[in-house]
């Protein structure tokens, strides 16, 4: 694929990929090597590169591939497809999704040994770098999910872009540093956006179009369309996302990543709200300058993220629950499952309490209540007052429910309650916005205590107690998810 780069600035065949011959080690200084590692377990894949320090000079770039990765892709498309309807067949498209997906990692794992770091926006110019964190583009037609587009092909254009900034020898006598300046602003030009790591990864992040693992110009209308795949692929889920003799007990393993299948949309998503655009911009260039993100818009993202803790959505389907047994002997329990308080059993709550822990943990994350009280200071916008009486008004003010919906109300209430304190007792959090936080809690409090069920006695006790001894108070936490990047923890990166 990069060739395409290259070829595009001009050097034809200059960048090729053969198979490394029988008498050459890896490790030879003289090849740029790309590894296949099998694994069981978690672990990146990442590129590398040998620099002479002196010059800066690249002299070999060397690329780790883990297997892990095929398996992954393979079993979150069994659980959107469901495909074993007689128990044995092999459906194709599982198969090229996960090919599909090694194929474009094996593209941006070499990206990074060319010297090239993370595009997190590419995404919103139409998958424009493979130096992005791609998530499965799941398409909805005719009530079916489609993986024919999960993934794409080829080189983008922003990575056109950087080999040509990277990569271009201008003739003697041109002025270099006003050439390259000129890609720069042609790259601009173009819309083409560029924002890596520092900016896209924190769960307090701004920028409105940085992320990981989405897809999409619009992360609030990608919200929406990943809810509702993941509602047709929790309807359709059961004993048809395993192969015949499979133990039961593995349908949890698949069930993991389709429950939480838009728990990265939600990252994207939450980023809108108290949003921040703006672009890495030097004196004089054409790129954008900071401004905060239109009401509109957050507004928009905050209904959005309010329907992602709805009982409705984190319900999980009783036919789930009455099909996956305890692990048998031989088959222990792992990270990659979901933790629970009911001993064997798949504990249902606990489920929809992480679920709803990590929306509203986002939504109530200070640095973010920080931006809202400074913008809607600065512009009138949506402000964290606001953000919070919509979360109540979704929540505690609902009217009460019954049955298995209602226990996932009352689940989703403590969260609420528990990340209003959390946000109080913060340090990153600033004494304006811990004076709206315990106004709110207040209010809360008020209204619970002209309430009578046991519920909202509970709730009541919670906030009297924290007022009372706030620096012995425990906040109550919800139980981990199971881990979230299919390969590997968020305290490390693939390569640059």
């Amino acid at each position: 694929w990069w060739n395409q780069a290259f070829e595009a600035a001009g050097y034809i065949d200059a960048f090729q990929v053969k198979v490394l011959p029988d008498d050459a080690h890896h490790l030879d200084i003289r090849y740029n090597v790309i590894n296949w590692v099998h694994r069981s377990t978690r672990g990146w894949s990442y590129g590398g590169s040998v620099v002479d320090p002196r010059t800066g000079e690249i002299i070999k770039g060397n690329v780790l591939l883990g297997s892990l990765r095929v398996r992954q892709d393979y079993m979150i498309a069994s659980g959107l497809l469901a495909p074993f309807d007689e128990g044995y067949e092999q459906d194709p498209r599982m198969m090229e999704m996960a090919l599909s997906r090694i194929r474009q990692l094996s593209a941006h794992e070499i990206g990074h040994t060319l010297g090239i770091y993370h595009n997190f926006a590419s995404s919103v110019n139409n998958r424009a770098s493979v130096m992005d964190y791609p998530h499965p583009k799941v398409d909805i037609i005719n009530g079916q999910l489609s993986l024919e587009n999960a993934y794409d092909e080829g080189i983008g254009e922003w990575d056109k872009r950087t080999i040509l900034y990277g990569y271009q020898e201008f003739p003697e006598g041109i002025d270099e540093s006003y050439e390259l300046r000129k890609i720069l602003e042609n790259t601009a030009t173009q819309g083409l956006l560029y924002i890596s790591d520092n900016d896209a990864r924190p769960a307090g992040g701004a920028h409105p179009y940085a992320h990981l693992w989405e897809y999409g110009d619009d992360p609030t209308s990608q919200l929406s369309h990943i809810l509702e795949v993941r509602d047709i692929a929790l309807r359709n889920f059961g004993e048809a996302v395993i192969s015949m003799g499979t133990p039961m007990t593995y349908l949890e393993d698949v069930l993991v990543p389709i429950y939480l299948f838009h728990r990265y949309q939600l990252e994207a998503t939450v980023k809108l709200i108290g949003g921040y655009q703006y672009s890495y911009n030097v004196r004089g260039d054409n790129q954008l300058s900071p401004s905060i993100l239109d009401d509109d818009l957050q507004r928009k993202a905050l209904k959005e993220m309010i329907k992602a803790v709805d009982p409705n959505v984190l319900a999980l389907p009783e036919s789930i629950l009455d099909l996956i047994p305890p692990r048998p002997a031989g088959i222990p329990t792992s990270r990659e499952q979901f933790r629970g308080n009911t001993g064997p059993s798949l504990d249902a709550l606990s489920m929809a309490q992480t679920a709803a822990d990590a929306a509203i943990g986002l939504l109530l994350h200070p640095q973010r209540a920080n931006r809202l009280v400074e913008f809607n200071a600065r512009e009138n916008t949506l402000g964290l007052e606001e953000v919070i009486e919509t979360l109540l008004g979704s929540t505690w003010e609902q009217s009460t429910k019954t049955g298995y919906q209602g226990v996932i109300a009352e689940v989703v209430n403590f969260v609420v309650v528990s990340h209003m304190i959390e946000l109080h007792t913060s340090s990153q959090a600033n004494p304006l916005t811990k004076a709206k936080v315990l106004a709110q809690l207040e209010r809360l409090l008020d209204t619970l205590e002209e309430r009578k069920d046991p519920m909202a006695k509970q709730a009541s006790l919670m906030i009297d107690s924290y007022f009372e001894n706030p620096s012995d108070f425990e906040i109550p936490s919800s139980l981990p998810a199971p881990p979230g990047s299919p390969i590997g923890s968020d305290l490390m990166m693939c390569g640059y």
